[in-house]
């Protein structure tokens, strides 16, 4: 028996998989405190409750990726202190994230999060660590559908041109 064969929990994790556990530790925890902001700047419930989510499934990562780390023996970033919640109303105006900004920002966070899980679950060896970014790639993909939908039915969705008009093929 290889060092790499058995359980895969008791394998080493490799050097790429300690940096990838751990900065997605740290991006869930920016995340976290990110989306905690934005929840105080939002004003549609629908997006209070993506955000949410959004939140607990940050929760949920940093907390499933810093067990990994310290039970590898390796130390995991800090988290950042709680935000309080603030009244939409106490922030000025021209200091306010809206609505349609925060819908897009987590869109573009979300379908960042996807390319990132795919990425470690191709460079992983040990199966545990495929297999935990395949869940976050699945429930990321889940809420990316949400704030899709819900930025179309709102009207914040802003689409690059549209080829609506296809040119006729010429035969030769």
């Amino acid at each position: 028996m290889g060092i790499l064969s058995g359980n895969s929990k008791d394998e080493p994790m490799h050097y790429g998989e300690i940096f990838s556990v751990w900065q997605a530790s740290t991006v869930a925890k920016g995340a976290v405190s990110c989306y905690q902001a934005y929840s105080n700047h939002a004003g549609d419930k629908d997006l209070k409750k993506v955000l949410d989510a959004l939140i607990d499934q940050a929760e949920l990562e940093c907390k499933e990726l810093d067990t990994l780390l310290t039970d590898n023996g390796i130390a995991p970033a800090p988290m950042m202190p709680e935000r309080p919640t603030v009244k939409l109303e106490d922030i000025p105006v021209g200091a306010r994230f809206t609505d349609p900004e925060i819908a897009a920002k987590i869109a573009a966070d979300t379908s960042a999060g996807l390319v990132a899980c795919s990425q470690v679950m191709g460079q992983s060896i040990r199966e545990d660590i495929g297999a935990l970014f395949a869940k976050y790639h699945i429930t990321k993909t889940a809420l990316g559908v949400k704030i899709l939908k819900m930025s179309k039915e709102k009207g914040w969705l802003i689409p690059p041109p549209l080829q609506l008009k296809r040119p006729e093929t010429v035969n030769a």
